[in-house]
C-alpha cells in the first residue's frame, strides 16, 4: 500500500539543526517532492521541493538554512535544517507527487524553543 512516512523532528534550541526524512513506499515514478509546514492558525506553505531532476526551490524564510535533498535508490527525501528560529515551529509535512496524484505523510513536529 503506498504511503509517506516522516521522521526526525523533535523539540531543540535556537541555533540547532535537525534532519528531517520522508520515506515513499509502494509509490513509483515520483517527479515532485516537496516539504511543507503548517503552524497553529496559518495556512500550510512550501518549505522546500526538489524534482526528479534534482531541481529545488525554497521559500523565503528557509533559503540560506535549509537544503532538500533524495536519495533515488531508496526513494527517500531529506529536509536538512540548520540555524532553527522559533518561528519555524510547525507540523512538517511531507508530499511525494506523481503524475496520477499526490500523496501526503502525517506530519512531523518541530518545535523550536528561544
Amino acid at each position: 500500500q503506498a504511503r509517506v512516512v516522516e521522521s526526525g523532528g523533535g523539540l531543540v534550541q535556537a541555533g540547532g539543526s535537525l534532519r528531517l526524512s520522508c520515506v515513499a513506499s509502494d509509490i513509483f515514478s515520483i517527479g515532485f517532492s516537496g516539504w511543507y509546514r503548517q503552524a497553529p492558525g496559518k495556512q500550510r506553505e512550501l518549505v522546500a521541493s526538489i524534482t526528479n531532476t534534482d531541481s529545488t526551490e525554497y521559500g523565503d524564510f528557509g533559503k540560506g538554512r535549509f537544503t532538500i535533498s533524495r536519495d533515488h535508490d531508496k526513494n527517500t527525501v531529506y529536509l536538512q535544517m540548520n540555524d532553527l528560529e522559533p518561528a519555524d515551529t510547525a507540523v512538517y509535512y511531507c508530499a511525494q507527487e506523481t503524475s496520477l496524484r499526490r500523496y501526503w505523510g502525517q506530519g512531523t513536529q518541530v518545535t523550536v524553543s528561544s
